[in-house]
């Protein structure tokens, strides 16, 4: 018998899209309900299956739910093929570890989008580099060629950091911040991962305009350079 998925999640939430990359990787067909951003008016059903009221929550067989991303891309690892953790046990430790550095990362490229102005954002931005040499260095250790994190195989850890960067692609594409190109590895890696058929087509088509949407209804600064600045295309 088939085990049935379900993710929980708005639009535009990164910590989702891991989940949704996991599942396109692996080949697995899942549902997925978008419910309202703000907590308060979130759904008697998903306040009691997440405890924190946060997404994603992943519903397996209609009965049984996860919460947090990182446990519900383990748990997928685990229950199904291909594996996306390498089989050696330290190299399998060392990419848990990387993937409890997302958190750091994500939110400086996530504090930086949302500056509520634009010396906010400028001195925001100033954080990006230490993270970006983080993850530079972790690149030129890893002895391959890439073009993932573990070489040619795509893993955990690139599910992890692809939402994150690709909205520090969205950001950069309204405010060139200038940064990633100081970091070759690490630009080389964004663009495989951007490109990956897993990570295209784990969010919704528009997920960039969306995004921006989002931008707009916080009051963000980066919503007055909207005008004149196309999104990519949806695809």
């Amino acid at each position: 018998m088939t085990t049935r998925f379900k993710l929980c999640s708005f639009t535009t939430c990164p910590w989702v899209q891991r989940a949704a990359i996991v599942l396109r990787a692996k080949g697995i067909e899942y549902e997925i309900e978008y419910i309202e951003r703000e907590k308060d008016k979130r759904p008697d059903w998903f306040r009691a299956i997440s405890p924190h009221l946060k997404v994603p929550v992943l519903i397996i067989d209609g009965k049984d739910s996860l919460f947090e991303s990182n446990a519900i891309a383990e748990y997928l690892d685990e229950v199904a093929a291909p594996r996306l953790h390498p089989a050696d046990p330290i190299a399998r430790a060392r990419n848990r570890a990387w993937t409890d550095y997302l958190p750091e990362f994500a939110s400086a490229v996530s504090r930086c989008a949302y500056s509520n102005t634009k010396a906010e954002l400028e001195e925001r931005a100033r954080e990006i580099p230490e993270v970006f040499e983080t993850l530079e260095g972790a690149l030129e250790k890893r002895g391959n060629d890439g073009p993932f994190f573990n070489g040619p195989d795509f893993s955990l850890v690139d599910a992890g950091y692809a939402p994150f960067l690709q909205r520090y692609a969205f950001t950069d594409r309204l405010y060139p911040l200038g940064i990633i190109e100081k970091y070759p590895l690490l630009k080389a890696w964004s663009d495989a991962l951007l490109a990956h058929p897993a990570v295209r087509k784990s969010t919704i088509a528009a997920i960039e305009q969306d995004w921006r949407d989002n931008l707009v209804r916080h009051d963000r600064w980066l919503s007055t350079l909207l005008d004149g600045a196309p999104a990519a295309a949806a695809e």
